[in-house]
């Protein structure tokens, strides 16, 4: 009776709940491991779906994008207006509405170049100065290897959870480096990232996720030549 009561005691309350229990264990690690983890998880993953707020040389992007290894295609958004990319393998494609292109320029030249390529896929020419900044929304590798720095010594944080996700958070600097918010279950993917000095705040779903990716329609796309309009 006396075996069955030290039981029952213990069963009410006597034992410390165990925060890593059912989950992957990388809570258990130091902050470096897991931002280890988190990146080698994001490098193997075949596709994400990538989404917030990007701040970079002073201009402000508002990212909608799906992302995998042979190309991507979503929306961005600037203060200029909003467009959509799409790149399969090495060609890349530029969507906006006439209003877009025809604020480029005021000349009557840019305005009827903005007739013509409003609302069609525009190929960027590989040559033209815009296809590599524009080229890196869609580029998973480039993207991902820029956005998940964090900068300063590394430092464990809080646990919390995102879209029903247990997480595990890793500081920068004491987060004035950012942070990053990584999954607790399954695969380690990084969920959450805070960049440094308030560039912006990202997340990052739907890991593995495969997608459609093909090219437009030849009848949609507008072949412009060398060089798209300035300031594309």
């Amino acid at each position: 009776m006396c075996v069955g009561l030290t039981a029952t005691l213990a069963g009410c309350g006597g034992e410390k709940k165990d925060p890593d229990a059912g989950t992957n264990g990388v809570g258990k690690l130091p902050a470096t491991k897991i931002e280890a983890k988190a990146r080698s998880a994001a490098n193997g993953a075949e596709a994400v779906h990538l989404s917030g707020t990007l701040v970079t040389k002073g201009q402000s992007y508002k990212l909608d994008m799906r992302l995998k290894g042979d190309g991507g295609t979503g929306q961005v958004s600037t203060k200029d207006g909003t467009f959509e990319l799409l790149r399969v393998g090495k060609d890349l494609y530029l969507k906006a509405g006439a209003d877009f292109w025809s604020r480029q320029e005021g000349s009557r030249t840019d305005q009827a170049a903005a007739d013509k390529l409003g609302d069609r896929y525009v190929k960027v020419p590989v040559g033209d100065p815009s296809y590599k900044q524009l080229g890196g929304f869609t580029d998973k590798g480039v993207l991902l290897d820029g956005l998940l720095a964090l900068h300063g010594e590394l430092a464990t944080g809080d646990r919390g959870e995102l879209g029903g996700v247990r997480t595990i958070r890793i500081l920068g600097a004491e987060g004035s480096g950012g942070s990053l918010d990584v999954s607790l279950e399954g695969t380690p993917y990084p969920l959450r990232l805070q960049r440094a000095g308030g560039a912006g705040v990202i997340q990052l779903t739907d890991w593995n996720k495969d997608f459609a990716l093909a090219a437009p329609d030849k009848d949609d796309i507008v072949d412009y030549g060398r060089q798209l309009p300035s300031r594309a």
